[in-house]
């Protein structure tokens, strides 16, 4: 019996140990591979087949080493050294966790569990390494050999380690950074593909030159299984309805296809219309396809995540998309494909985080987004020059907000991107959030056009409460007796370079007003003026951009009604002031005297460019934006009725509507006027009328009518004033100065000087000195101003000031150096410009002062070198175009010399458009008025007030009334819906008015 029991326990005691042989024997080549296949997937990710196998592979391996381990572990435990068992301990604690990471995926937050993970199993394989090496004699026997050995073995596992995150990380990192080319480029034709491309006037480039498929810009919805809250946002967000989708943009590419042909359209597609201009469908008439799937697409998520190269930060589409072909398993109709494409992302999603979110799109994002958020016009899209479109990219980059300018006036708490402002951190628990947080996808803005086309409430109560969060503000500051306009105001008009503003990105040229300050009494809330009836006062109103990081308005500048309203209630509950009046109870045109920040231009017979049709500029009336970290100062000119109530409330708004109302009527019901002839359209010129009787079918909107677009209050602000008798004693002018106002004064000084009034700014900077003596900012703006206005004795007594308080105090270093330039001390200005230079680097301005100084010395080939390092900030810098085409001149580089030469040319300002402005300005008074860099507004006409009496020898108050009343009338009876323009006050009437209110007449 024990012999027959020895006879079956001897074959199981033999498959037992034929099992551990076995299992140990696979466990080494298992090991290795797992091991070799880590480094690979770790250090080389890559989106295609190959690496997605191996992926599989290495979890496949893995859950089989799992298994073994766990019903090997305590026999090789029980065989192995003490060292080894601390190894293969490691080596199951890693199994373990590998185990975990299948279940759970390895996104971020998982990353302590991943890298766990990896330095256990490399821990663990560099023990059991260093025992298998001693027990075949390498450094054996002995301790301290051993001890070397092990030592030996996780050296070179950390060295290994090293060059993999170097390989992982630090390569990828600068992988595709943006950087600008050496120079731009000497024609459009030589931008993009070329006149020959699928895609040109667009700079956009498809790597291979291949067309992509419209379904990968359609397949948006495939994105939301991991990124579901981040695709609910980007479904109401304006870049979904970027294209056709959108009413305003659908009008104005079928007015341009209708004008000009379907390829310069394409100029507008490389940005608004992917799936439409990258499939070749916009070789068609927009009309045609209008309603297809691939024209509502707008801006999917393929988009701007399928960019992989941008190529400068000259905009227009400036990049290389590219058509990942493993998209198609993500997008795929087959479930079981879709399945086993989530599982290798959420396995390993590095390679997926790689096509579509490269670095530059993180650490450059204002330069990624320049690549759209920045254009210009040129033979092929304009059929006459180059100008700029719009450009939000030059004046962040040159402003305190980038933290690259040397000059601005105000500097953020911390330095900020276009993100975060326009991508702000949300709660989400979607793959890929950062400790619960992602970027908002609905793109917070200023368009509320859309969402009240689409009727998304939370879309435009989303916009409204970003457009109020305090990103301007508006302050009624000062009040002065009337006094005379300033005269020979530089109107720097004839130095217009673009239909976009230059701020602090080239240097300023406002010629100064020939006027003295004027006393004010301010600031208002706390002075608390009175005011006599009868007399006539100017009120001055500061608007500031506290939280805008690029000019105000940005965008295309052209198209919107943005507008600063001031209203005069008295306590009587009349109107005795109101300038910015929105007609048809806020709902119509805003009067034109009124305040407005914009671009206004004109086509090459004067009409105005209101049909988003920036292709058919020629010229400009008046460009007016502020600056980031800059003001704005506005004079109103009220007159105080007798019949006025004790105390006068006046409340002024910053007032913002996009779109502008004509171009609202225009996009969804514009058409010829059928009862005048048609007039011929060129590509300069469109002369027919319009009227809004178009039919109301097929619209881009949820409901088939024109939206009423909603005027939204950006900033606000009330002050009241006591009213006096006529004949009470003039009162006298009272300032109010307390620390905590230092900033109103400077906004205020700041409005002045950048619209040419210096000795008004100086006035209020001096204020400023006065508060605190010991602030460099008012010494250093007296110093600016007076570094306009000529006057460098004076500038250079307030700026030795500015430089004693803070010695590297980089604006004061700045305006200092043009001081000593202007005395021919070269050499100081160059050593004050490269203090400045070495905290801001990346000064444009500072720059091209610094190579305009060499050159001065003649140091040519110096100035070349520092004058080509602002090319590689803006290749299309006219000043460093000028000044290098001057130096190698010097040189005697005659080919280098004309290359320059044709650049600045190309970019240079037409001067003699602005003549086209002469006939438009006679014709419209109130945009001539606007158009000076110092102007004034007046009133709109009012009715009547009780019981108004006639007063002084001349009956003005009388003739007032009268005016008010008729004009009042007449107005009303003009308002219509036809028209190039917004509706205009009587002719008539209006220079009736100017005979009784001097600042009712045009500045000429």
């Amino acid at each position: 019996m024990d012999a027959a029991l020895a006879k079956t326990h001897l074959p199981r005691k033999m498959t037992t140990q034929i099992r551990d042989m076995l299992g140990r024997r696979a466990l080494a080549p298992m090991l290795a591979f797992l091991f070799l296949s880590a480094i690979y997937l770790y250090a080389f990710p890559q989106a295609n087949v190959f690496y997605a196998g191996i992926v599989l592979l290495h979890t496949l391996v893995g859950v089989v080493v799992s298994v073994y381990l766990a019903t090997l572990l305590f026999r090789v435990l029980r065989d192995a050294s003490t060292i080894a068992r601390l190894g293969w301990l490691l080596i199951f604690a890693a199994a373990i966790l590998g185990i975990v990471l299948i279940k759970t995926g390895t996104s971020r937050p998982e990353w302590n569990r991943v890298y766990l993970h990896i330095v256990f199993a490399l821990a663990g394989s560099g023990i059991l390494f260093a025992d298998w090496a001693g027990s075949r004699g390498w450094l054996s026997p002995g301790i301290g050999r051993a001890v070397a050995r092990y030592g030996i073995c996780l050296v070179a596992l950390a060295g290994l380690s090293a060059m993999g995150y170097y390989s992982r990380n630090s390569r990828w990192l600068n992988h595709a950074r943006i950087q600008n080319p050496a120079d731009a480029p000497e024609t459009m034709n030589d931008e993009g593909d070329g006149p020959q491309g699928d895609f040109f006037p667009s700079s956009a480039q498809v790597y291979g030159k291949q067309k992509i498929p419209s379904k990968f810009f359609m397949e948006s919805d495939s994105c939301q299984r991991c990124h579901a809250d981040i695709y609910k946002q980007w479904s109401s967000s304006a870049h979904h309805f970027s294209s056709f989708n959108n009413q305003w943009y659908r009008k104005s590419i079928e007015y341009m296809q209708d004008r000009v042909g379907t390829k310069p359209s394409k100029w507008c597609g490389g940005c608004h219309d992917p799936a439409v201009l990258y499939s070749g469908l916009m070789d068609t008439p927009i009309q045609q396809i209008v309603h297809r799937p691939e024209a509502q697409a707008g801006l999917g998520c393929m988009m701007c995540h399928s960019i992989a190269n941008v190529k400068s930060t000259m905009g227009q589409g400036d990049f290389y998309l590219e058509y990942p072909k493993l998209h198609e398993l993500a997008a795929s109709k087959n479930p079981m494909v879709r399945s086993l494409h989530d599982f290798l992302v959420k396995l390993n999603p590095e390679p997926h985080r790689r096509v579509f979110l490269k670095p530059f799109m993180r650490d450059q994002t204002a330069e990624f987004c320049s690549s759209c958020h920045k254009v210009h016009l040129d033979v092929p899209v304009n059929h006459y020059r180059w100008i700029r479109g719009f450009n939000e990219y030059d004046n962040w980059q040159a402003s305190g907000v980038s933290g690259q300018g040397a000059r601005s006036f105000y500097y953020p708490p911390r330095l900020q991107q276009c993100a975060d402002c326009h991508m702000p951190m949300t709660h989400s628990g979607d793959f890929g959030n950062v400790s619960g947080f992602v970027h908002s996808h609905r793109f917070p803005g200023a368009n509320t056009a859309v969402p009240t086309a689409n009727e998304d409430a939370d879309q435009l109560q989303l916009t409204e409460n970003f457009l109020k969060s305090g990103i301007l503000s508006v302050d009624i500051f000062a009040i002065s007796p009337e006094q005379e306009q300033a005269k020979h105001i530089a109107t720097p008009q004839s130095d217009i370079a673009t239909t976009f503003a230059v701020g602090e990105e080239a240097e300023s040229k406002i010629t100064s007003a020939t006027t003295e300050a004027t006393p004010i009494s301010a600031p208002l809330n706390r002075v608390q003026p009175v005011i006599r009836r009868g007399d006539t006062e100017r009120v001055d109103v500061v608007v500031r951009t506290k939280k805008v990081g690029h000019f105000f308005p940005g965008g295309t500048v052209d198209a919107y009604d943005t507008w600063l309203e001031l209203k005069a209630t008295d306590d009587k509950g009349q109107t005795i002031f109101w300038s910015g009046r929105v007609e048809d109870n806020g709902k119509g045109p805003v009067e034109k005297g009124a305040h407005f920040y914009r671009s206004l231009q004109i086509d090459e017979h004067g009409n105005p460019i209101n049909k988003r049709n920036a292709w058919s500029t020629r010229s400009v009336v008046y460009v007016r934006l502020i600056p980031p970290g800059a003001a704005d100062t506005v004079h109103y000119r009220m007159h105080i009725p007798e019949t006025v109530g004790n105390k006068i409330t006046l409340h002024a708004r910053l007032c913002y509507r996009k779109f502008a109302w004509w171009n609202t009527q225009f996009a969804f019901a514009g058409v010829p006027d059928p009862s005048q002839p048609r007039s011929e359209m060129t590509p300069g010129y469109d002369d027919n009328k319009y009227v809004f009787t178009g039919p109301m079918q097929g619209l881009s909107a949820k409901e088939q009518r024109i939206p009423d677009v909603p005027v939204v209050a950006i900033a606000e602000n009330e002050v009241t004033l006591n009213v006096a008798a006529h004949g009470a004693p003039a009162p006298k002018p009272k300032t109010d100065l307390r620390t905590e106002d230092w900033q109103r004064w400077n906004d205020y000084g700041i409005g002045l000087l950048l619209q040419g009034d210096l000795k008004g700014a100086e006035a209020a900077f001096q204020k400023v000195t006065e508060i605190d003596s010991k602030n460099p900012d008012g010494w250093v703006n007296i110093g600016r101003a007076a570094v306009q206005e000529g006057d460098m004795d004076r500038a250079r007594d307030v700026l030795q000031k500015a430089i004693a308080l803070k010695p590297d105090l980089a604006r004061a270093l700045y305006f200092y150096a043009r001081v000593l330039r202007s005395d021919g001390n070269y050499d100081g200005a160059a050593d004050a410009l490269h203090n400045v230079l070495a905290q801001y680097p990346r000064d444009r301005v500072a720059l091209n002062d610094l190579g305009r100084v060499l050159f001065l010395q003649r140091k040519y080939a110096d100035a070349v070198l520092t004058l080509n390092s602002v090319l590689a900030i803006d290749p299309e810098d006219l000043q460093a175009h000028y000044d290098l085409m001057l130096c190698y001149k010097g040189l005697h580089d005659d080919k280098q010399a004309h290359e320059h030469e044709v650049r600045y040319l190309r970019f240079k300002a037409d001067e003699s458009a602005q003549t086209i402005t002469g006939p438009y300005r006679q014709a419209h008074p109130e945009d001539n008025n606007e158009r000076q860099a110092i102007h004034e507004h007046v009133s709109v006409p009012l009715p009547a007030l009780k019981q108004a009496k006639v007063v002084g020898k001349t009956g003005e108050d009388a003739l007032r009334s009268k005016v008010s009343m008729e004009t009042s009338n007449a107005h009303r009876r003009s308002q219509n819906r036809g028209g190039t323009g917004v509706l205009a006050r009587p002719a008539e009437h209006s220079s009736a008015y100017a005979r009784i209110n001097p600042s009712a007449r045009d500045s000429k």
